[in-house]
Parts: structure tokens; C-alpha cells; sequence
């Protein structure tokens, strides 16, 4: 026994289930008939197929399940034009995506030439699914980190050589534009610093008060806040501050430049990029970040302070004498070092992806975000690294 199976599409369509052969058609409505025989999905086409009329649609046709194999027919078929054409394209795509097997070999020699004409002059419609294997993926992943490790080497070289030339052409140092960064990236960003430090020192100190009361070792609360802040939380949390604020500012004004193709202008007039634009700017960060980092230090421990006279009840002056005998200026000097590695980083970083912004609105603004990303990136690096060159030395 054969089991029919057919849907209604419009009032113009005719589709009726019933056991044995498919029913005599309507001759001039557009029709297509659905029946499984087996493992095998029919669909018979039939009437005058026109795209001012009504005519079937193969997603209200389309299985629930995958068939084995779908045979396309044409019983009565009339006139017809580019709907039919549409309709059996559909239904070849379907067969793509889902791995059906599909046999045109019943229709009309010219519907299935015309077919083929449309499937060769829409290649990319509804292409089947295929993805690059792991080697293929792991080397296009190698070859771009390669390409962006040689940009960034080929950049820092250009800096270096700008700062070595600096000294002897320091008139023509743009020290005005210098001096308007340290402005912008220092004094500027002091209240988010001193908010971000401020709730860096308190949640530490909190945090190791929990542990220490149950020692009776409260005081320590001062040693482990000043140590932690000005060897690692101060440059730290002041660096992730400015990679996010200067960082971005600085590649999204240097994208915007060259969007506005005013950084070729300075190339044809014989003028670096690197030393007009960017070495202000690192150099404004390097002498900027340390003094903020200081600073950072300072509101960090008065935070710390808060804490453990409001929960230890510590007086403020047994807190900073604790603090003093623990941090030394090794302590304060490891800071430091940090912060103005961790400044020339977020200027590197915003200079360059700045410099290599696309010419939009849109590049601009991947620029920004790619130099919050390096940015943050280096200097986890950097840190990891003095962290275990400081455990050699023995600092």
C-alpha cells in the first residue's frame, strides 16, 4: 500500500490525499502535488504557472523530515514562466541544505536547461554549509597574530628611532601638544582614578580583614594593603583606567585623522607621522602614569584606612605606622617601573590602531575598541613578565 500525502496552499492549487495514483488536476490552475512512496518524496507539477496568479509556494509544501530522495515531475503542465522556474529552485536549495538527493530527469528538457542557467547565475543562494578544518583554521590564526606582531614590531622600531632623533632636533619637538596630553591624560582623569582606587584599597582591606580577625592579626590589614597597592593595584587598576580613557581616545583621534586624510598630508609634506603625532603623546603618557600611579598608592591605602577603623577599629595613626614598616622604596620604586612600562604600552597601542583605522565612521570606532583591547592585553603580559623577572631578582 502506497500512503498519500498533500497540503493545500491557495484556493487556486489543488491538493488532495487519497490511496493509489495522485487525482486527475485542475488543467489551468498552477498545481503541485506532494506524495511519498517509499523513502522517496514525489512532487508533480502541473497547470499554467504564472507570476500574476496564484501559484504553490514550497515552503508550505516542504517535509517536516528528510526524505531519501526527491523526484520532481511534470504532469499537464501548461504555459509557464519564471514562477516555475522560482518554485523548482526553492526546491533544489532545500534538497542542498538538508542533503536530500533530488531527479529532475522527469521534467521538460527546457525547464530543466532554463534550471540550470538560474542554479550557474546565482551561486552563492543558500550554498551548502562547510567549514575549515582545524589545520586550516589553526593557520590563518598563526598567519594574522604573525601579522599583527610584525606591525607592531615594525611601529615600535619607527618610535625608537623618533625618540633617538628627538634630542637633536628638540625645537622641532611639538612640546605645546605634549603638555595639552599630560593635561588630558592626567589631570583630567584624577577623578576616576581616585574613585577607582579608593574602592580597590576598601574592597582589599575588606577582604582580608574577614581573614585576619579570625587570627586576631587585624593590624596586618596595613601591610597587605600597602604592599598589594603600590607593587601591584596601583599601577595595575591606573593603567586598565587609561587604556580604556586615553587609549581610546588617542586611536580614535588619530582614525579620525586619517579618515580625514590629514596624516597623508603630513607624509607628502615630508613630516613622520610617528614623531609629529604620536611621540607627544607616549611621551606625555610616560611621565603622566607614574605620577598618577603615586597617587593611586595614596587614595588606595586611605581606603584601607577607612575599612579598618570602621570594622577593625584600628586607629589611623597605628594604620600608617603598620603601613610605613611595610612598604620600603624598593616596594614603591617596583611600582613605578610598571606604570611607565604600562604608559608606553596604552600609547603604543592607541597610536598604532589609530594608524591603521579604516577610513570610516565604523573604522574609527574598531579602533578604539581594538586599542582598549591590545592596551589591556600588553599589559597583563608586561606584568606577568616583571612579575616573574622581580621573583628572580628578588625584589
Amino acid at each position: 500500500m502506497i500512503q498519500m500525502r498533500a497540503e493545500r496552499v491557495d484556493l487556486n492549487a489543488l491538493f488532495i490525499c487519497s490511496a493509489g495514483m495522485p487525482p486527475g488536476p485542475e488543467p489551468f490552475a498552477a498545481r503541485a502535488t506532494v506524495w511519498s512512496e517509499g523513502d522517496t518524496l514525489e512532487l508533480t507539477l502541473g497547470g499554467s504557472w504564472r507570476m500574476t496568479e496564484a501559484r504553490p509556494a514550497w515552503k508550505d509544501l516542504a517535509p517536516a523530515g528528510k526524505p531519501g530522495q526527491v523526484r520532481l515531475k511534470a504532469d499537464q503542465l501548461g504555459r509557464w514562466d519564471t514562477s516555475l522556474l522560482l518554485f523548482l529552485f526553492d526546491v533544489r536549495e532545500w534538497c542542498r541544505r538538508t542533503g536530500t538527493p533530488c531527479d529532475p530527469s522527469a521534467l521538460p528538457d527546457k525547464v530543466k536547461l532554463q534550471l540550470g542557467q538560474l542554479e550557474a547565475a546565482n551561486p552563492t543562494v543558500a550554498p551548502r554549509e562547510r567549514a575549515d578544518n582545524f589545520l586550516t583554521a589553526v593557520g590563518m590564526a598563526t598567519r594574522h597574530a604573525w601579522s599583527n606582531l610584525r606591525d607592531i614590531f615594525n611601529f615600535v622600531g619607527e618610535c625608537v628611532i623618533g625618540a633617538i632623533r628627538m634630542p637633536r632636533h628638540a625645537g622641532k619637538f611639538r612640546w605645546r601638544d605634549c603638555l595639552d596630553q599630560m593635561q588630558a591624560c592626567g589631570a583630567m582623569a584624577l577623578p576616576i582614578v581616585s574613585l577607582i582606587s579608593f574602592l580597590v584599597g576598601l574592597t582589599v582591606a575588606y577582604q582580608a580583614a574577614v581573614e585576619l580577625r579570625q587570627f586576631g592579626a587585624d593590624v596586618f590589614v596595613a601591610d597587605i594593603v600597602g604592599l598589594s597597592t603600590v607593587r601591584e593595584m596601583g599601577p595595575l587598576m591606573t593603567a586598565v583606567i587609561l587604556a580604556g580613557r586615553t587609549g581610546a581616545a588617542f586611536a580614535a583621534t588619530l582614525g579620525n585623522m586619517k579618515a580625514d586624510e590629514e596624516i597623508d598630508a603630513l607624509e607628502v609634506l615630508g613630516i613622520s607621522s610617528v614623531e609629529f603625532l604620536v611621540l607627544p603623546r607616549l611621551l606625555a603618557l610616560a611621565v603622566m602614569m607614574p605620577l598618577l600611579t603615586l597617587y593611586a598608592n595614596c587614595v588606595g591605602i586611605l581606603g584601607g584606612m577607612v575599612v579598618a577603623g570602621g570594622i577593625l577599629q584600628i586607629p589611623p595613626s597605628a594604620y600608617w605606622i603598620e603601613a610605613q614598616g611595610a612598604i620600603d622604596m624598593t616596594d614603591i620604586n617596583t611600582g613605578l617601573v610598571k606604570a611607565t612600562t604600562f604608559g608606553l604600552l596604552i600609547g603604543l597601542a592607541g597610536c598604532l590602531r589609530g594608524l591603521q583605522a579604516n577610513r570610516s565612521a565604523e573604522g574609527v570606532g574598531r579602533a578604539a575598541t581594538s586599542a582598549v583591547v591590545t592596551a589591556i592585553l600588553l599589559i597583563i603580559v608586561a606584568d606577568s613578565i616583571y612579575a616573574v623577572v622581580f621573583h628572580i631578582l628578588g625584589v
